[in-house]
C-alpha cells in the first residue's frame, strides 16, 4: 500500500416508486460499503455481506470496472488497486445494488485521484448513469433523499426532493431474483392514452405526497405503466401487492422487482405490524429510513446497515 485510501458509503435505493416510472427514486438507510486503496501494483477484490462467494473478486466485479471506467475519464490511474466490499444491499432484489456499486466505483475513483480538488456530483451523474444505462437508481444513491432524473442532451440530470417527515419506507424482500433486462423486456412498446394521462397525473402528484402530505402516497403510487405488465415474471410479489393495497397500503415494486416498497404514513408501530401479518413466510421485512446523505466518504470504522 502507498497509504492513499478512501471508504464510500453507498445507499440501497428504491426507483419508479408507482407511477413515475424511470424518473423517481428514493435512497434507504440501507448500505455498502467499499473501501479503496492505491496499492503498488496488481488488484486484489474482497466481498463480504450480501453477494459474497457469488461475486467475482477480480476485474469483472461491478466496483472494478467502474472505478476504472472513471479513472479513464480522469485521465489517471493507480499502481494497484486493493477493494474491500462490505455489503448490506441484496442483490438482484430490486433494491439498486447495481447502481450502489456503479456510483461506488466512480467516486471511489473521484475521492483518489490526485488531479481532483473537489468531486463534480454532475459529472459523477452522468458517467455513472452511462456505465447503470439509467439514472433512476443512480441519482438517489448519489444524492440521497428523493430525486427526478431524465436525460438531457449533455446527459442525465437530477434534482433532489425534500421528503416530509412523515414518510417511512418499508422493504419487503423475497428468496427469489430478478434480472433488470428481463423484467423491462416485459413491457409493451406502446401504451393507451389513458393509461398515460394517468401516469402524468399520478406521477404529479406522488410529488406532492411525498414531500407536503404522505396522507395522499396510496393514491399517488397507483400505476398503470409497467407493475401489472411484470406481474407474470413475479407472481408471489404482485399477489402481495395486490393484498397490501386492497389493505390501505402505499405499495409498489421496488424498481424492476421482485422486492416491494411500502410507503407508510402514521403509525411506524401500527402500519409494520399490518404489513407483516400480510407478509407470507419466505420474505425479509427492512423497517428503512429515508436516506438523506446519499453516497459519501465515510471516517468511522467500516460497517455495514443491517435491518
Amino acid at each position: 500500500m502507498n497509504g492513499r485510501a478512501v471508504r464510500v458509503r453507498v445507499p440501497a435505493t428504491s426507483a419508479n416508486l408507482g407511477p413515475a416510472f424511470d424518473c423517481a427514486g428514493l435512497a434507504l438507510t440501507l448500505h455498502d460499503v467499499v473501501e479503496f486503496a492505491v496499492a503498488d501494483t496488481g488488484l486484489a477484490v474482497e466481498v463480504s455481506g450480501a453477494g459474497a462467494g457469488e461475486l467475482p473478486t477480480d476485474a469483472s466485479h461491478l466496483v472494478v470496472r467502474a472505478f476504472r471506467a472513471a479513472c479513464g475519464v480522469l485521465g489517471w490511474s493507480p499502481p494497484g488497486l486493493r477493494v474491500r466490499a462490505r455489503n448490506g444491499i441484496p442483490q438482484g432484489r430490486g433494491m439498486g445494488s447495481s447502481a450502489a456499486a456503479v456510483v461506488a466505483g466512480v467516486v471511489g475513483a473521484f475521492e483518489l485521484c490526485p488531479d481532483v480538488d473537489v468531486r463534480d456530483d454532475d459529472a459523477v451523474l452522468r458517467l455513472a448513469t452511462e456505465l447503470e444505462g439509467h439514472p433512476d437508481n443512480v441519482a438517489p444513491c448519489l444524492l440521497g433523499g428523493a430525486t427526478l432524473s431524465w436525460m438531457g442532451e449533455a446527459g442525465a440530470r437530477a434534482v433532489r426532493l425534500p421528503v416530509a417527515a412523515g414518510v417511512r419506507p418499508l422493504v419487503l424482500v423475497p428468496g427469489a431474483t430478478l434480472s433488470t433486462h428481463v423484467a423491462r423486456g416485459l413491457l409493451p412498446d406502446a401504451v393507451p392514452h389513458a393509461d398515460a394521462a394517468h401516469a402524468a397525473g399520478r406521477a404529479a402528484l406522488l410529488v406532492h405526497a411525498l414531500t407536503c402530505d404522505p396522507g395522499l402516497l396510496v393514491e399517488a403510487t397507483e400505476d398503470r405503466l409497467h407493475q401489472r405488465q411484470r406481474a407474470a415474471a413475479m407472481p408471489g410479489s404482485a399477489a402481495l401487492l395486490d393484498r397490501l393495497r386492497a389493505a390501505g397500503h402505499a405499495a409498489t415494486v421496488s424498481g424492476a422487482g421482485p422486492s416491494l416498497l411500502v410507503l407508510g404514513a402514521g403509525d411506524p408501530a401500527a402500519g409494520t405490524d399490518d404489513v407483516t401479518s400480510l407478509t407470507p413466510d419466505g420474505w425479509d421485512v427492512y423497517p428503512l429510513e429515508v436516506d438523506c446523505d446519499g453516497a459519501r466518504v465515510v471516517r468511522e470504522a467500516p460497517g455495514v446497515s443491517s435491518p
